[in-house]
């Protein structure tokens, strides 16, 4: 929870790599509810950033449906 906390002040300043980081708490229930929509809004931010591993995290939401519809289009672009 303290991890979760701190990840956020800094994701909250548009910082990237606590924005994905967050986006993994959330997709494994890691000091906060799971919560898909969540996961993906925070590997959004950092993927829109340039994040690579955020950009691949989210792609394969798409490829899956985690918290989006499918779309494979979108899951590779």
């Amino acid at each position: 929870a303290e991890a979760v906390r701190w990840y956020r002040l800094a994701a909250d300043q548009g910082y990237a790599y606590a924005q994905f980081s967050l986006g993994v708490c959330y997709e494994y229930g890691k000091g906060v509810e799971e919560d898909d929509a969540e996961t993906v809004r925070w590997f959004r931010l950092a993927a829109d950033q340039g994040h690579a591993v955020a950009q691949n995290s989210l792609g394969g939401c798409y490829y899956t449906g985690q918290g989006v519809g499918k779309d494979y289009a979108e899951a590779v672009r």
